[in-house]
């Protein structure tokens, strides 16, 4: 009888660490990226999909990652790469930029990229793919 019941609370407690997991990610996410860069809500995202303005959505994760889903309408270039590629983003330095990765950091190093290169409206997804899986939102695969 006793291990039933501490089964049951250590499932509990599972849950309750998955839960203050994904807020500490989101929040760190949002931390991580810079105080100075702007963000865009997921939300907000998803109404500019969805009526079709969507601004340039840049997906700096690996290769890898993106072919296992990625934020509709996103395009791919890691965070390794960035630097050299950014002869392929030059119609859209004056364009609204969206940047995200899994959970904010490599977005933090692409952020750092486009801004030395000029870019003027750079913004970072709240809560990166991470969050918009676990949300639910639509997912894109090649």
């Amino acid at each position: 009888m006793e291990r039933s019941r501490l089964a049951k609370t250590r499932t509990g407690h599972t849950h309750y660490r998955a839960v203050i997991a994904v807020f500490f990610v989101t929040l760190a996410s949002a931390v991580v990226c810079n105080a100075a860069t702007p963000i865009i809500t997921q939300e907000d995202l998803l109404k500019k999909l969805e009526v079709g303005t969507a601004p340039l959505i840049l997906d700096v994760r690996t290769p890898e990652e993106y072919r296992l889903g990625h934020v509709p309408q996103s395009i791919n270039i890691p965070h390794t790469q960035l630097a050299r590629r950014l002869p392929e983003l030059v119609d859209a330095k004056d364009r609204e930029v969206i940047i995200y990765c899994e959970s904010g950091v490599r977005t933090r190093i692409a952020n750092s990229i486009l801004h030395k290169a000029g870019f003027s409206a750079v913004r970072h997804l709240v809560g990166d793919m991470y969050a918009w899986r676990r949300n639910g939102l639509p997912i894109e695969r090649p």
